[in-house]
């Protein structure tokens, strides 16, 4: 068996070295092509009119983010507190913040770390806040040959895109690189 394996091991070294280069860039490459323009008009539409639209968010950015709880407020969002405002708030600057520092490799780890809690919050929404455990098509299940449910299945990917990120770092082509030279 060594005798097909040790020719193999140098280029199996090389590939691994180009691996912790490559991968990360490449996560970051398609976090961008697919995923940064999804989350930045999310944050659009919580966004109320006026240079101070951020502060001030839509009545639809309570009813994504807090949907049984703007129900029971007949819609009113002068019937929520400051808690609520802030995580509004707080998650929309997420949305346009965490993805820009991935794609341009500033604090990747970080960005990448908050952008799994972001997931992991809006898909816990998605299934109880919005209803989607209901449903079986739109939680969908591992190994059912069906690759298109919206949490299991895509949110998998993306979480597995943000994991190489957290455990790699940026890769090549990063501000993280340019800016802290000592960083792995």
């Amino acid at each position: 068996m060594t005798l097909f394996v040790s020719p193999l091991a140098p280029v199996a070294a090389r590939l691994n070295r180009a691996g912790d280069q490559l991968l990360p860039l490449l996560a970051r490459f398609v976090f961008a092509a697919v995923l940064l323009l999804y989350f930045w008009n999310s944050g659009l539409t919580k966004l109320d009119d006026g240079i101070f639209g951020i502060l001030t968010p839509s009545s639809g950015a309570y009813v994504q983010i807090f949907p049984k709880t703007m129900e029971a407020a007949g819609y009113d969002t002068s019937q929520l507190n400051m808690f609520h405002w802030a995580v509004v708030v707080g998650g929309t600057v997420a949305e346009f913040v965490l993805p820009l520092l991935i794609v341009i490799g500033l604090l990747t780890r970080l960005a990448a770390l908050g952008m799994i809690g972001f997931v992991t919050v809006q898909s816990l929404t998605d299934l109880y806040g919005h209803g989607g455990i209901a449903h079986e098509a739109t939680l969908g299940a591992w190994f059912d040959r069906m690759p298109d449910a919206l949490i299991l299945d895509q949110r998998a990917f993306w979480v597995l895109c943000l994991l190489i990120l957290l455990f790699k770092g940026p890769g090549l082509l990063s501000l993280d690189r340019a800016l802290f030279k000592n960083a792995p």
